[in-house]
């Protein structure tokens, strides 16, 4: 298993997004490119900030939870802390939410627009230490992009 090449994806969302000006649009087709380039992994997706929970936005894989809250799981971690989490066995998670029980490890990474948290992507693999600390800041990078290009649109999702 290699890692993507981060950088061309970066390179691939900007031209995908530059000209969409709906950001259901945008986050949806964003999923959709980091879940075909990335291996082993079985769930990838946006939760979206409302309120005081996070709740489903645009993903690919099995049907999840809907409703998360900011005090749960590692993607109410990642919300709370505004840090990324990167979980090798999301078994030993104090507090994880098993939402597909053959999830063994985890990458959250917080979405901010203008400063304000306005959800997560969240990156579910069926294998344990899946996501290496290359995987993390790559993830990321491709997060401030789609976070960047969400601050010009008239909403967010």
């Amino acid at each position: 298993m290699t890692d993507p090449d981060y950088r061309l994806l970066d390179s691939q969302l900007r031209a995908l997004l530059v000209d969409e000006h709906d950001a259901l649009a945008a986050a949806s087709n964003f999923v959709a490119l980091l879940y075909n380039a990335v291996d082993d992994i079985n769930w990838l997706g946006i939760y979206v900030l409302r309120g005081q929970e996070l709740v489903l936005g645009p993903f690919q894989g099995k049907p999840a939870c809907v409703r998360i809250p900011l005090s749960d799981g590692v993607c109410g971690a990642a919300a709370s802390s505004r840090q990324s989490q990167r979980v090798d066995d999301v078994h030993t998670f104090t507090g994880h939410i098993a939402c597909d029980p053959e999830s063994r490890s985890e990458l959250v990474v917080p979405l901010l627009a203008n400063g304000e948290l306005i959800g997560v992507l969240d990156i579910d693999s069926p294998s344990a230490g899946r996501f290496a600390e290359s995987d993390q800041s790559g993830v990321e990078l491709l997060c401030q992009t789609f976070c960047a290009l969400q601050e010009k649109r008239d909403a967010f999702i």
